[in-house]
């Protein structure tokens, strides 16, 4: 028997940073890099995502131009069937937007408490 999901109110906060007019990094973005970091494949992170590969290489195109250097490096396939990684600042910028989405639920604690009083559970 399957556990049904809480239906209480939650905080996500979900931010983006802008580049100019693009979104160097956001809720998808993040999320593509992390699976692009745990499968290290961009069509099996774009597949589990449900998007198409193409989409996640235009995702991945705008992040690299976004930063100085690029968040993603791909080996094309051949014998070695190619692949792709975070860099370490791929890796740091995950890790790091990560840390802003806790510090923002840490500084939002006590309006959020209050604000969750009001909603229905």
């Amino acid at each position: 028997m399957n556990a049904k999901p809480s239906r209480a109110p939650r905080l996500r906060p979900r931010m983006r940073v802008l580049c100019g007019e693009e979104i160097a990094l956001g809720p998808g973005k993040v999320d593509l890099l992390a699976l692009i970091g745990e499968t290290g494949s961009i069509r099996e992170a774009a597949g589990r995502m449900g998007m198409s590969y193409m989409r996640a290489w235009k995702l991945i195109k705008t992040m690299n131009a976004c930063f100085r250097k690029p968040l993603v490096e791909a080996v094309r396939g051949g014998r070695a069937h190619g692949g792709a990684a975070l860099t370490a600042t791929g890796r740091m910028a995950l890790a790091l937007y990560e840390q802003m989405e806790a510090n923002c639920v840490d500084a939002t604690r006590s309006q959020w408490k209050e604000l969750r009083s009001l909603l229905r559970d």
